[in-house]
């Protein structure tokens, strides 16, 4: 019988093994799992414990609470000016503000978190599709927590800026383009998805259109999925579903606005060059925390895990119309794989960052690297680790040294994280030193008193700010409040006479517009010398020594002309001169710059939506001086000041 069953069996006793226990598949998932809910955790509770918002943040919120007003979305009514860089932020916040009626400090500081949160574990998710199934190898966390371990990232966890926006749409869109990257047969419905996804970049924030436009590239090039539709017209039809929204909104920022970019661009000259700040803003980052170390650990783990762990290539389907490949065909079929999506992530990475550089970066202590850290850290977000059955001592020669760095890698980058986490890397508070770069949470906190400065009225406690609203309240009549040199005290240029029942309104000259404007009803009129708000300043030549983010300041004289006040001593503040104020009216009377004001002040008309459409680009390259008297000579005009002799 025994007989039998070897030939039925077709094995002899001699030769049978004994077999090892097989390692159960749950334990690599939970370990994914596991790591993914740790480290995600670990950003909540570190973006949590920082929360605030921002002076920038609230800037935001007043465009909201104008939209959920009727007047559209600007940041003074009958003024159209887009004064946020990210669009889709913008309606991100004003419809969950409509949703909910909460209080728009808190609508922001929880959709804040929870992007940031969700970006996380849309990076984590496509970085664990990446090295293979999590059924059959320990996917553990690496570059997600080397990001959340850097201060500035949960800094801006919260913040009321478009940061969490960007990093989960980077997230979400390499995850999909990892799935995309490793699918047998890819879906219509799927690509056209990940095109529109993609197609959203310019609207998510301006610069991120180089993630975006590579993406698009990627897909297009590729090897089109069999479907009842030709390539040529599959192609088209991912054109058309990227473009759709961005060239709408585009269209209509340029016939509505006048620009075909926010403002913002303007005011800071996103085109300038400021290499040596640049450079300065890159090591304000990497040189308190030692960025580079992890960053070099971690390439060199990452290329030593795509070496031993190397997948297999998705499988390309055939075109079943009989599309030519020609002699690119071999190219094209290895765009739709995971080493053309690394190769896009990290390309991405490495221009953004250059073109940080170049605009000398900001102000705010590592705010404008965070997107391009996040990306070169894409692919390493976990770092797979395949033990055989037999354990450690099963490991062979050619397996050990590339295990034995992956664990070195891994608990370098542990280690590292706990001292980067808790390094303060800018010790002035609330001085600004001569780099212009601070910590801008902490500079808050300090100079509120608050530990977390997330309400409008928290910045009340700013210096000038409760002044402010002292002086609206005691200035019925109206007029134009300027700012004095005492923390206690506003000029106030008074409106001509007479004055309209109800008074002449106020209007407020100020450059930290979000707690300005927040604190103020939306008749008060906010304005600022770097132009955020104010297309006459934003429309000045950028000062080559001033702040980095701040090197624009219009001198109060043009408000003064532009607002309609008394422009005769004593109603004019004492540092002002009567000259310069007669040179502003002559110098705004230029025509070029009296278009420029009609582009966003004049009513909005069919006539005039197309007039803004057919100039936007020349109204962005228009520059004003900001000497009245060297303006009028730029422009032509005659000088109403004899000259002295």
């Amino acid at each position: 019988m025994a007989v039998a069953e070897q030939e039925k069996t077709g094995e002899g006793a001699a030769t049978e093994q004994p077999r090892k226990p097989a390692r159960p598949t749950w334990i690599p998932r939970a370990v994914f799992a596991g790591g993914i809910v740790a480290t995600v955790a670990l950003l909540a509770f570190g973006g949590w414990q920082r929360r605030w918002i921002a002076d920038d943040g609230l800037i935001v919120l007043r465009t909201v609470r104008n939209l959920l007003a009727g007047n559209g979305p600007v940041f003074n009514p009958g003024e159209r000016v887009e004064t946020n860089t990210s669009t889709a932020w913008t309606y991100i916040v004003w419809f969950f503000s409509w949703v909910t009626q909460a209080r728009l400090e808190y609508v922001v500081l929880g959709v804040a978190l929870t992007l940031s949160v969700l970006a996380l574990v849309f990076a984590m998710l496509g970085s664990g599709k990446l090295w293979g199934p999590a059924s059959s190898t320990l996917l553990l966390p690496a570059g997600a927590l080397a990001y959340i371990a850097v201060p500035p990232a949960r800094d801006y966890v919260t913040s009321g800026l478009e940061n969490g926006l960007v990093i989960c749409w980077i997230a979400l869109l390499w995850l999909l383009l990892i799935r995309w990257s490793k699918a047998e047969r890819p879906r219509v419905p799927g690509l056209l998805a990940l095109a529109f996804l993609a197609g959203l970049a310019p609207l998510v924030r301006p610069e991120m259109a180089v993630v975006g436009g590579l993406a698009l590239l990627l897909i297009f090039f590729a090897p089109m999925p069999a479907s009842r539709l030709r390539p040529w017209l599959l192609r088209g039809l991912i054109v058309a579903t990227a473009g759709a929204v961005p060239l709408c909104y585009q269209i209509w920022r340029m016939g509505y606005y006048g620009l075909p970019y926010p403002n913002t661009a303007v005011a800071k000259d996103a085109g300038g060059a400021k290499w040596g700040q640049g450079f300065t803003y890159l090591w304000d980052l990497a040189g308190p925390y030692y960025l580079y170390v992890p960053l070099a650990i971690l390439l060199i783990a990452g290329l030593v895990a795509a070496r031993v762990y190397r997948a297999e290539p998705a499988v390309v389907e055939q075109d079943p119309t009989g599309e030519k490949a020609g002699r690119f065909r071999r190219l094209r079929e290895r765009l739709r794989t995971p080493a053309a999506v690394v190769t896009l992530v990290l390309c991405a990475a490495g221009i953004l960052t250059v073109y940080a550089l170049r605009v000398g970066g900001d102000f705010m202590h590592g705010r404008m690297l965070l997107p391009q850290l996040f990306l070169f850290l894409l692919p390493v977000a976990v770092l797979p680790l395949r033990l055989p059955a037999g354990g450690v001592r099963a490991l062979t020669r050619r397996d050990a040294p590339a295990f034995g760095l992956l664990v070195v890698a891994l608990a370098g980058t542990g280690i590292w994280a706990l001292m980067a986490s808790g390094t303060t890397a800018i010790q002035t508070g609330t001085k600004i030193d001569d780099s212009g770069i601070v910590d801008e949470r902490i500079y808050y906190v300090l100079n509120t008193g608050h530990d977390h400065p997330i309400r409008a009225e928290d910045y009340l406690d700013y210096a000038r700010m409760r002044p402010m609203v002292e002086a609206i309240e005691n200035t019925p009549d109206g007029g134009l409040l300027l700012n004095s040199p005492s923390f206690m005290f506003w000029y106030v240029a008074p409106p001509p006479v007479p004055i309209p029942p109800g008074g002449a309104g106020h209007t407020v000259y100020f450059l930290n517009l979000g707690m300005t404007s927040m604190n103020v009803p939306l008749d008060v009129r906010v304005i600022d010398p770097m132009g955020l708000a104010f297309p006459l300043a934003a429309h000045t030549e950028r000062l080559d020594d001033g702040r980095i983010g701040h090197d624009k300041s219009l001198y109060p004289d043009w408000v003064i002309v532009e607002t309609g006040m008394v422009d005769r001593k004593p109603w004019l503040p004492w540092y002002m001169d009567e000259d310069w104020v007669k040179q502003a009216h002559v110098a705004m009377s230029c025509p070029q710059t009296h278009a420029l004001m009609l582009s966003y002040k004049d009513p909005l008309t069919l006539q005039r939506f197309k007039h803004n459409l057919l100039h936007a680009f020349d109204f962005a390259s228009y520059r004003i001086d900001r000497v009245p008297e060297y303006e009028i000579q730029r422009c032509g005009l005659v000088d109403p000041v004899p000259p002295v002799r």
